[in-house]
């Protein structure tokens, strides 16, 4: 298969395969990057892939890649497939969507075990955390859809003016159509299929592309929902970026993605080239500023919870970084330590409780971090790595510079920068400094820092004195906020965001009055300026003849 791609595209290629984006050079010489004579294997791929390109200036690339079992023919006719479906109007009725999401409660009980294992498999998930940021969470998204999904299929009735009196009117929710949704491998379960709830509940045909990095779980998915969906307009397409790529070139009428900025900038623009609109749900740099006053051992105990106990820090949630002041740090530091220890044993290399990386190349994407000139001194706890277990020890960091790639990315795993301040207030200029995050968190006794916080921190949510437990608020939305996002889900937002919100006026034929109507008289004029101001009397009055003032 050959493609021409944009550089973002080769980046995405290289971040998919194993490579660093950060080695391609555009404004150097045209260059060749292989492996092992311009081949490899990927043991976290479907099938075993070759790769092979080279990079020129000119800011495009020819990329040879296998062929793939899915074209962008194949692509086109699932999509029309779909759509003939959806105009048949079988996905609009609530029998439809509510048998759909009864299915799903079902699937996730019978296969709860099926789907702890595939989660182990791509991560080396504890069963519990398993359990609870996936399983549960989605359980507990499909049965309040179940529970709330007449309510949010009403019309809403709303007041009318009296310009159109009389009448009524109300606003319809109606589906959108054939909608695209393209999941991450970090929850790979949880947000693949909680999406696709939103979207079922809407009323929508949906085809759910999932993350190929996560394996074990896209296998899982394709095969879960042919058993237990409907076919005809529910869909799972496998596959990498051949796959991605000849869905992309179809016309969707919403597009969900959750991943990083750099691939999002490649679905927006190919959205752009039929006017699609789009969720991003991204992420970025997640601070939580962290004051003296608070309960030591608490605070230790939830940013840790936000931080390696969630998904080994592989989450867009996840506390990317901790402020606090100079004279604090190191109680800070201690409390973390002696938590750390707690949860997970003296020797967190070998602990259960503790998912691995996701697979190599993110592992030396990590460790390339710590060995970053200026940021390998600067480790507190931690840093021990084991490259055949793809496990990297819990590790906090004391200012490392600001200028390393641990401190302008966003880290996504299990190191944690600790920058300190002079006074407290001095980190909501940090945070400032970098686009805003999906998340940032506060700990403090301080109301009034609380209510600056909160008023001055421009981020997709924001938690007082824990971390990440907003998103289990369904009645929060949850999305981001400029690079770490676009649109909003969770509980009714995510069928709001399957949803187009029609108006509709409902007039009969009586009350037809000749003020809208030519001949256009001093009078009407009058009469129309009075009804338009809502001044009944002085419409009265110009009706007969009068003015207010006579």
């Amino acid at each position: 298969m050959t493609k021409l791609l944009e550089i973002n595209h080769i980046q995405t290629l290289c971040f998919a395969k194993g490579f660093s984006p950060a080695r391609l050079n555009v404004a150097t010489s045209p260059f060749r990057i292989s492996r092992r004579g311009g081949g490899g294997y990927c043991s976290n791929a479907c099938i075993p892939y070759r790769l092979k390109f080279t990079c020129y200036a000119t800011l495009s690339a020819v990329v040879k890649e296998q062929a793939s079992d899915f074209s962008g023919k194949e692509a086109a006719l699932l999509v029309d497939e779909l759509r003939s479906n959806f105009n048949s109007g079988r996905t609009k009725s609530y029998e439809w969507r509510i048998s759909q999401l009864q299915n799903i409660a079902r699937m996730i009980d019978e296969k709860e075990k099926c789907i702890t294992e595939a989660l182990y498999q791509d991560l080396s998930k504890p069963e519990l955390e398993a359990f609870l940021a996936e399983i549960s969470n989605t359980k507990s998204s499909c049965m309040l859809a179940i529970k709330e999904l007449k309510n949010w299929m009403a019309p809403e009735t709303v007041k009318t003016s009296v310009t159109t009196f009389p009448s009524s009117a109300q606003i319809v929710s109606e589906p959108l159509g054939v909608v695209l949704v393209i999941s991450a491998w970090n929850f790979p379960f949880l947000l693949s299929v909680e999406p696709v709830i939103g979207a079922i509940a809407a009323g929508n045909a949906v085809v759910l592309k999932p993350s190929e990095i996560a394996p074990a779980a896209s296998s899982l998915l394709a095969k879960l929902f042919s058993e237990y969906l409907d076919n005809t307009t529910i869909r799972v397409i496998e596959g990498g970026v051949p796959e991605t790529t000849a869905l992309l070139d179809q016309k969707w009428d919403k597009i969900f993605f959750t991943g990083g900025a750099r691939v999002a900038r490649i679905i927006m623009a190919a959205a752009a080239r039929n006017l699609t609109p789009v969720v991003l749900e991204l992420g970025g740099k997640c601070p939580a500023l962290v004051d003296s006053d608070v309960n030591l051992q608490v605070a230790a105990r939830r940013i840790i919870a936000g931080k390696w106990a969630c998904n080994s820090g592989q989450a867009c949630i996840g506390v990317d970084y901790v402020i606090t002041t100079k004279d604090f740090a190191s109680k800070l530091i201690d409390a973390l330590k002696t938590e750390l220890e707690t949860f997970f044993g003296q020797n967190a290399l070998e602990s259960k409780d503790l998912s691995r990386i996701v697979n190599s190349f993110h592992f030396k994407r990590l460790e390339s971090m710590l060995k970053e000139n200026g940021v390998a001194n600067k480790i507190v706890h931690g840093g021990r790595i084991t490259e055949d277990k793809l496990k990297i020890s819990p590790t906090i960091l004391l200012d490392v510079p600001e200028a390393s790639s641990m401190m302008q990315e966003e880290i996504f795993g299990p190191l944690l920068p600790i920058i300190t301040v002079q006074k407290i207030e001095d980190g909501f200029q940090v945070i400032r400094s970098k686009p805003k995050p999906l998340a940032a968190y506060l700990f403090t006794n301080n109301k009034e820092l609380e209510k600056q916080f909160v008023q001055d921190v421009s981020a997709g949510g924001i938690t007082i004195n824990d971390t990440v437990l907003h998103v289990t608020v369904k009645d929060l939305p949850f999305g981001g906020v400029g690079e770490s996002g676009i649109g909003a889900y969770h509980g009714k937002f995510s069928y709001e965001t399957f949803s187009h919100k029609k108006g509709v006026l409902y007039r009969s034929f009586s009350g037809d009055a000749d003020l809208r109507y030519p001949p256009y008289t001093p009078k009407k004029k009058m009469v129309l300026k009075a009804l338009l101001s809502s001044n009944i009397f002085a419409a009265i009055l110009a009706f007969f003849g009068f003015s207010k003032d006579s």
